[in-house]
């Protein structure tokens, strides 16, 4: 059932994707997945998620979470946006839609985005449920959860511990322990060349059933 989201409706299930700052490492991977999942090809500038590098410990993907009494749908002067009531998923009627920007300007997490090539906006569907960028995120950075309390807990519980790994760092570089930084990062690049093997296997596997 999809309807236009009133002030007297309720998304009855509501699920979207958060993230942890303090393990997102900007590689920008599950804007990949998401456009390699969404239309055949990876082209970062057409993803449903973004990458905000805000600086080099900090790093942040912001998708949309299906707001109750969404801003973008009611933003909307061509009624192009709806709404699930089930899951909240925002649809765009890409006949109605004319790329305006005010659903844009109105949202105020960034999960509407302009498609580079179709001029009308997109937003995330969480993949029927399974969303790829969790499942190939190299770090565990993404998951699914229910309610802005649960995303803001992430944020700062993430940004306490942000600080202390600063200061670690620091530490290290005056230290000169450049090797334990080194490891680290060998680490992290393994992680993502596993995920990037994952995700290549998985697409070799869907062209031979195809």
């Amino acid at each position: 059932m999809v309807i236009n989201v009133g002030t007297e409706s309720r998304v009855t299930t509501r699920k979207f994707v958060s993230v942890d700052p303090e393990k997102c490492i900007g590689c920008g991977l599950c804007e990949y997945v998401c456009t390699l999942e969404k239309e055949g090809f990876p082209n970062p500038l057409a993803s449903r998620i973004r990458v905000i590098r805000v600086f080099p410990l900090m790093n942040v993907a912001m998708t949309c979470r299906f707001c109750e009494d969404a801003p973008c749908v009611t933003a909307c002067p061509r009624n192009a946006l709806k709404q699930s009531f089930d899951n909240g998923v925002i649809l765009v009627d890409e006949k109605r839609c004319d790329a305006c920007g005010w659903c844009i300007e109105a949202c105020p997490y960034g999960g509407i985005t302009l498609h580079p090539e179709k001029h009308v906006v997109v937003a995330c569907d969480l993949c029927g449920g399974n969303p790829k960028c969790v499942e190939f995120c190299p770090e565990e950075a993404l998951e699914l959860v229910s309610d802005d309390a649960s995303a803001r807990n992430i944020w700062v519980s993430a940004l306490a511990r942000i600080t202390p790994k600063i200061e670690r760092l620091l530490t290290l570089i005056k230290d000169g322990r450049y090797g334990d930084i080194f490891l680290e990062a060998e680490d992290k690049t393994r992680r993502m060349e596993e995920k990037l093997i994952s995700l290549n296997e998985t697409e070799i596997r869907a062209k031979r059933g195809s």
